[in-house]
């Protein structure tokens, strides 16, 4: 069954989404496979990494000896120091998103919509959800990449139509990546760029709510 096939890690989902920040950029990881992309950033890239806690410029995920219960991302995770880090009020860091000085922000979801609306903060059939700074990032940042995995816990497709949870920002998402798949949302469609290794576009399709818009140039994921 396609359901049962093997699926892309959560590490290789976070390697391909590093390859789409810009090198000088300032860049906000959301919780989940998010945090992981900053562990994945080539030696001759610089990012700045921003965080709404008020911190700026700080490194990958830090190792057990190295961790500061000071220095934490979105994720409750610990961050590895860096030189010429910056620390400054909440206020001035959601300033900094709300005026358009975050480049990209990465962010899971619970849905997505073919015209890229995106829903992440509510999961209403578990009453689970805060409002929070996926709002200002989804508003604020210039490009939102969606980083999840393709399905739910119940293999529901999360890449819908439409999305049925509460919306935390309309037609905001301009990249998708899954363990499945790489899409684009465009004003025409959904765009499937790239399909995991051993899986083709019908099964891809299978588990996606969205009607699918085959690339011309559709390739195997890119690392």
């Amino acid at each position: 069954m396609v359901a049962e096939k093997e699926r892309l890690e959560r590490e290789v989902v976070a390697m391909r989404v590093a390859k789409e920040l810009p090198d000088g950029g300032y860049v906000n990881l959301g919780i989940g496979i998010p945090t992981l992309v900053s562990n994945f950033i080539a030696d001759e890239s610089v990012v700045f990494y921003h965080s709404e806690s008020g911190v700026l410029n700080c490194g990958p995920l830090a190792e057990e000896d190295e961790q500061d219960i000071d220095l934490i991302n979105a994720g409750g995770q610990f961050l590895q120091p860096v030189d010429g880090m910056a620390f400054f009020n909440t206020v001035d860091a959601f300033a900094m998103i709300r005026g358009g000085h975050v480049d990209v922000t990465v962010l899971g979801a619970h849905q997505v919509s073919a015209r890229g609306d995106l829903a992440n903060w509510m999961l209403p059939e578990r009453g689970v959800g805060n409002i929070g700074g996926a709002m200002d990032l989804a508003a604020g940042a210039r490009q939102v990449i969606v980083a999840m995995e393709h399905t739910d816990r119940q293999n529901r497709p999360k890449i819908v139509e439409d999305c049925t949870y509460p919306i935390t920002g309309k037609g905001c998402v301009s990249l998708i990546v899954t363990d499945l798949a790489v899409l684009q949302p465009t004003p025409e469609g959904l765009v499937l760029k790239e399909v995991a290794p051993g899986w083709s576009a019908a099964e891809v399709q299978e588990l996606t709510d969205a009607r699918l818009i085959i690339a011309p140039d559709l390739k195997e994921y890119e690392l």
